[in-house]
């Protein structure tokens, strides 16, 4: 029995257009194209218009023009031959005639004419009048082009004929009559080469003005983009903004009409959504200012039960184990709900100064719970300094320790790197743990208030925490202008990363040394 292998999977075609949408380039590109393609498609309809118009009446004009001429050269070749003239006598007066036309080439003349009377031909070596078997036989020559018969039928008669090497003629035949004897026939080719020219350099001027043009209209197109992206561009820098914390960020007023509604709703918006969040800030902070004083007077009567621990049975002192952990986590989470109400208020005062990178995290872990945990400091950041309030990073530090203890068995290592870019310069100290690491899936969400592990998670889902510490560890980085995230650790457990900008060397050091 055969087994079929499994059939590739087939991309569905609402899979792929959706993208392809993401490749679609950016609205401003969008609109700039459109006005280009809107002027190359008006530039392609006038252009063409008035380039056959000009180019029909161009012709016509020539036309007629060279259709006088060949009528004045037949009437005075018809005066020659009724004053009794043969034709060879009067075969002296073509040349001059054809020359007048303009200047004449041996393989494509301006202009050339024969003439026939008594069944002869004048001149009978003329280029342009070879037989298709190159020989020149200048009545076989004529005989395809219905000129010939209708100026045989005593008619004048013009047509445009084709000579492959030499372009586009005008044959003109005319009867010219003769006393006593058969009408003569005169024929004249005028090349179109001069009014061929003329077109020619009008395209090239129509479009060198349509290249112009198009140009023109994605400039225009660009600008008028700017415009009105403008007043979006404000929306979402004041969005970006609102995200971060910075809620009292505004629209200025856009002017009148549509973008004034909409910078006026959008403004109502968040004055809403300011009140709301400082309203929610205010009642976590007022439940948290009245859990605290029943906390202190459940906490000093522990401490007074447990002053006197041993005189109490086995069971009860195991119940008064649980009950002061209980209280003690209680009270963490009751400060940390106070500390992030503060900040969701906008009511923390930051003490920013500029803080030397290595001695911070010294400091920090010196204070924090963790004993003998190895620093390493990169020496190109360790006497850097950063901007910051010293009091929020060592809390910042504790509870990255604390959480590492809690849920990864203690801090194995802390490092200080440096971490430069293109556009700035920063600093990375990293926490380490052994513990069983963080899953992809809740790497962002720990960092959420009162966010817990799953089972999968581990050890980490049974911590006893307050589900605050990792949120403020956001909260006061992100206002420090940097990020945090977790990762894996190279040999098992968890990194915790701090990113936050480093100050250019000399900045803020003079104002420091003034205060």
């Amino acid at each position: 029995m055969s087994v079929r292998a499994p059939a590739a999977r087939r991309e569905r075609p609402w899979r792929l257009g959706r993208r392809l949408r993401h490749l679609r380039p950016q609205l401003r590109v969008r609109l700039m194209l459109s006005f280009g393609l809107g002027a190359l498609a008006l530039c392609i309809v006038v252009t063409s218009t008035a380039y056959f118009a000009v180019r029909r009446a161009t012709l016509n004009q020539f036309v007629q023009s060279a259709v006088t001429r060949a009528e004045a050269n037949a009437t005075l070749f018809g005066q020659n031959l009724n004053k009794g003239e043969n034709v060879y006598a009067i075969e002296g007066l073509i040349a001059p005639i054809d020359a007048a036309a303009g200047q004449d080439t041996s393989t494509c003349p301006l202009a050339t004419s024969v003439l026939n009377a008594g069944g002869d031909w004048v001149p009978d070596d003329t280029y342009l009048f070879l037989t298709p078997e190159g020989s020149p036989n200048t009545e076989k020559a004529l005989s395809a082009y219905g000129v010939t018969k209708a100026v045989s039928a005593g008619k004048a008669a013009e047509q445009i004929v084709q000579f492959p090497p030499c372009g586009a003629y005008i044959l003109v035949g005319y009867a010219v009559p003769t006393p006593g004897g058969p009408n003569a026939r005169y024929f004249a080719l005028i090349s179109t080469q001069p009014v061929s020219h003329t077109l020619h350099l009008l395209l090239a001027a129509l479009a060198l003005a349509s290249a112009v043009t198009v140009f023109a209209g994605m400039i225009l197109g660009r600008w008028g983009a700017d415009r009105v992206l403008r007043p979006l561009r404000s929306i979402a820098e004041v969005a970006s903004a609102i995200a971060d914390g910075r809620l009292d960020s505004r629209i200025e007023a856009q002017g009148s009409g549509d973008l004034a509604v909409l910078s006026s709703s959008f403004n109502q918006m968040v004055d809403r959504l300011q009140q709301r969040i400082e309203h929610d800030a205010r009642f976590a902070s007022d439940v948290s200012h009245e859990l605290r004083s029943p906390l202190t007077t459940l906490a000093t009567s522990l401490s007074v039960i447990e002053s006197r621990r041993e005189e109490l049975p086995e069971r009860a002192q195991q119940a008064l184990d649980l009950l002061s952990a209980e209280v003690h986590r209680f009270q963490a989470m009751v400060r940390d709900l106070l500390e992030i109400s503060r900040l969701d208020a906008g009511s923390v005062d930051f003490q920013m100064s500029l803080v030397e990178v290595g001695e911070l995290v010294e400091n920090a872990l010196a204070a924090s719970a963790a004993d003998h945990v190895p620093l390493e400091i990169d020496p190109l950041v360790g006497q850097r300094k950063i901007t910051a309030d010293k009091r929020r990073v060592e809390r910042v530090m504790t509870n990255l320790v604390d959480n590492a203890a809690r849920h990864g068995g203690g801090a194995v290592r802390v490092s200080v790197e440096y971490a430069g870019t293109a556009e700035a310069d920063f600093v990375r100290i990293a926490v380490e743990d052994e513990g069983p690491g963080v899953p992809e899936g809740e790497r962002s969400r720990i960092f959420e208030r009162f966010a817990r592990g799953t089972v999968a998670a581990g050890r980490r889902g049974r911590g006893g925490g307050s589900g605050l510490g990792l949120a403020l560890v956001a909260e006061h980085v992100r206002l420090h202008g940097g990020r945090v995230w977790v990762e894996d650790r190279a040999g098992g457990g968890a990194r915790f990363v701090v990113e936050v900008p480093l100050t250019a060397p000399g900045a803020g050091e003079e104002e420091e040394e003034e205060q």
